[in-house]
């Protein structure tokens, strides 16, 4: 019969004195059960923690120009802009938020696109730009034998560039062109309280050159591209995932002043409300969430369940037919205000108050699995004239069919997290302070209204993506001061009391 063998082996300490003589440098060797020999072990743990995740390089990104973004009301089709920079040396675009579709394209070798001189719209004080890949350094045409191409069997050669087309909801509307890659320039922040240190981040990604628009973004919406930031693969936050730049999630956040902020990979803060993103079709393509109930008030009409995609990119809500009229009577009922009708309005309930100051407007709670609730404070649009409000509208329209679509006038006064990794939007209160300086954002729910022109309903109907802004991130609290007799004491008992103040320490500084 084979001998029994035993193998041992003896363990060795990384700080005991005989490691010593095998390390390189020694200059920094803690003194046992010291603050810094506890604070060493401590980083090593969380690092081999975070590779054994496979974790993200950046709690967050945000564009090379900073974090916040813009709408220009019914200038820009009441959607949410942002500036991003591609290219080398690089090259700005004010491109257009839209959680609904997946594509980043820039109007680019122009064939039919929009005007892009500042002095054909009112808010601009420069002129826009147009991408070419000749006169990017780190542009690379993109093969239809590429993973990302759509062209199929109509690829004959390998040389043969990628052609793209994007066809939206508006009629017409559509960005067609051909499919490069390119560096977008971005910034990084660990988000850790009071920090201001921000690193540049050069990602590449694919993006549309976009050689000829058509519809509605000819006609000012999204003048100088769209970022996509759907869930497909070909969408920006895929992209910086995949690349483990980020986790894989963002977060969008939008004020009552028309300002927001966009976080590629904030997953939000540790108290937040949420609600499952459900597949279409078998696949989660795009953000679809499940409204179990709609009340107005205190009041829930029967029969309000339906399920709606999350949507940044449409500028105002619509709920499927059953849901939309027994809400609406509802607010007719609860509203005190004339009912009336506005010349161009594309909404149905509109109203005159009876002074020049608005009433009492009832809120609209979408109600989730969980009892997880989403209360939106004024799901009113307000019509002003010199003398003050001149009416106002319930800013919500019938669907076409069974599926609704929460707009962006639904998302305002919020921080929303499409966490994609766990298949989940979250929700909290915010005032979208920006997270890259460490500052977090106090719970303070909105109830102010926009002083906006009513939208035209030409305007109002072309699906040109309205935007989504981010803020995200969880600023964690400033550690308590340790002091310096802590690393005098010498019990057990105390030595894990300033364990644990140095481990929340790390974890303001590695989350």
């Amino acid at each position: 019969m084979p001998i029994p063998t035993t193998f041992s082996v003896r363990l060795v300490h990384r700080f005991s004195e005989e490691m010593k003589p095998v390390r390189v440098s020694t200059s920094d060797w803690p003194d046992r059960r010291s603050m810094r020999y506890y604070q060493m072990l401590l980083e090593n743990d969380f690092l081999r923690h975070k590779i054994n995740l496979g974790a993200a390089r950046h709690q967050f990104l945000f564009p090379s120009q900073g974090s916040k973004t813009m709408s220009f009301g019914n200038d820009f089709g009441w959607l949410h802009y942002t500036w991003i920079d591609i290219g080398t040396p690089s090259t700005s675009f004010l491109v257009a938020l839209d959680a609904g579709s997946d594509r980043l394209w820039v109007p680019c070798d122009c064939i039919q696109c929009a005007p892009l001189s500042a002095s054909f719209y009112s808010n601009l004080d420069r002129d826009l730009n147009e991408y070419s890949p000749s006169r990017s350094l780190s542009s690379k045409h993109l093969s239809c034998s590429h993973r990302l191409c759509d062209t199929g069997s109509n690829c004959k050669t390998n040389k043969q560039q990628c052609p793209y087309t994007v066809n939206y909801l508006s009629e017409n509307t559509s960005s067609s062109g051909l499919l490069v890659e390119d560096i977008l320039h971005l910034q990084s922040s660990d988000g850790s309280s009071g920090s201001k240190s921000n690193s540049s981040v050069q990602a590449p990604v694919v993006f549309g050159c976009g050689m000829k628009q058509s519809g509605g973004y000819l006609d000012g919406v999204a003048p100088d591209g769209l970022i996509g930031l759907g869930p497909g693969e070909s969408s920006v936050p895929s992209f910086l995932a995949k690349s483990g730049l980020i986790r894989d999630s963002f977060s969008l956040c939008f004020n009552e002043d028309d300002s927001g902020r966009l976080f590629f990979g904030d997953q939000g803060p540790i108290v937040q409300q949420s609600t499952p993103f459900l597949p279409l079709d078998g696949m989660f393509s795009t953000y679809i969430i499940g409204v179990e109930a709609c009340c107005i008030g205190s009041s829930c009409p029967k029969v309000t369940s339906f399920n709606a995609q999350f949507d940044s990119g449409t500028s105002f809500t619509l709920l499927p037919g059953h849901a939309y009229g027994a809400i609406a009577e509802e607010f007719d009922k609860q509203v005190n205000a004339t009912r009336t009708t506005f010349q161009g309005s594309p909404w149905e309930y509109c109203y005159v108050p009876s002074s020049q100051q608005l009433p009492k407007i009832p809120t609209l709670t979408l109600m989730f699995q969980q009892n997880n609730s989403f209360v939106v404070y004024n799901p009113v649009f307000v019509s002003y004239n010199n003398q003050g409000i001149n009416g106002f509208c319930l800013a919500i329209q019938p669907a076409d069919g069974d599926l609704g679509i929460i707009g962006q006038n639904f998302m305002t006064g919020y921080r929303l997290v499409f966490d994609r990794e766990n298949k989940k939007l979250a929700w909290s209160h915010s005032n979208c302070q920006d997270l890259s300086l460490g500052k977090r954002m106090p719970i303070s729910p909105s109830n102010g209204s926009s002083s906006n022109p009513l939208p035209a309903d030409e305007q109002q109907r072309t699906k040109g993506h309205a935007v989504a802004p981010a803020v995200a991130g969880r600023a964690p609290q400033t550690p308590s001061v340790v002091s310096s007799q802590i690393s005098q004491m010498v019990s057990y008992r105390q030595h894990w009391h300033y364990y644990w103040l140095l481990l929340f320490q790390l974890l303001s500084v590695f989350y």
